[in-house]
């Protein structure tokens, strides 16, 4: 692996009995930067979630990570590794509260013997971090209503904000913005512009507006092929993209 790349896959294969799905697929994200993830429905990106955090294995290639091949890594290996996802479906604890869970998550991250809920407050550092993450992603006031009562855009804040406190090197968010307003998508990007230049993100996301204000970089998925990988502007222009999935 390139030491330039935080992420790469060389030759990647997928194939589900007689249906291939990726042949020879080649991915490369730079450290630092905001990378988006597109294509049609049946383009395979749920897919090439599936094979990054370790979930599926590829019938062939490789997956690298931080210079360390994770392609045979169990999910569990892989968060080591410095990956966290979040999903498109929430899993949250609906009864705790934000501040609960998140020292529940950073004390698992620190590998704290009994992992108790009570009493919180005998988590000093992980509880002092916890209130920091809180406000990183606007989340304070909230802290201590139970999940169930925050609004659907705050629990998806809330769920990249748990990813975020795992310390990743990458955060892979599985079409964050799902089920949000306009509004609540842009806001949940915000946040994401102000996390640590430690932190790559990846993000799958069928939203364009999304995909071209905060993206550095694109790929663009179609066929079980990346037809293009480049910045919005060169996205935009791209023949080929233009005609397989942007429609014009």
């Amino acid at each position: 692996m390139s030491e330039a790349l935080i992420l790469e896959t060389k030759g990647l294969a997928m194939a589900f009995g007689g249906l291939k799905v990726f042949s020879g697929l080649d991915f490369a994200m730079r450290p630092g930067e905001r990378h988006a993830v597109i294509g049609p429905n049946g383009a395979g990106k749920s897919t090439f979630v599936g094979l990054l955090t370790g979930l599926l294995q590829p019938t062939a290639g490789t997956v690298w990570l931080n210079g360390q091949d994770i392609t045979r890594a169990t999910p569990a290996q892989r968060v080591a590794a410095g990956l966290a996802r979040t999903f498109q479906i929430n899993t949250l604890f609906p009864s705790l509260c934000p501040l609960e869970a998140l020292v529940l998550a950073l004390c698992q991250r620190d590998h704290v013997a009994g992992l108790s809920l009570s009493p919180v407050v005998r988590r000093g550092p992980q509880l002092d971090e916890a209130q920091d993450v809180l406000a990183l992603f606007g989340l304070s006031d909230f802290a201590t209503l139970p999940t169930r009562e925050l609004a659907y855009g705050q629990q998806r804040v809330l769920e990249v904000a748990l990813a975020y406190a795992l310390r990743p090197t990458l955060l892979l968010l599985d079409e964050p913005a799902a089920g949000l307003t306009t509004a609540q998508g842009h806001a949940l990007f915000e946040h994401l512009t102000t996390l640590s230049q430690g932190t790559s993100v990846l993000f799958i996301e069928h939203d364009m507006g999304l995909v071209f204000r905060y993206a550095d970089r694109v790929s663009v998925l179609a066929s079980g092929s990346l037809i293009a990988q480049g910045t919005p502007a060169e996205i935009r222009a791209h023949e080929g993209v233009r005609s397989a999935y942007l429609g014009h």
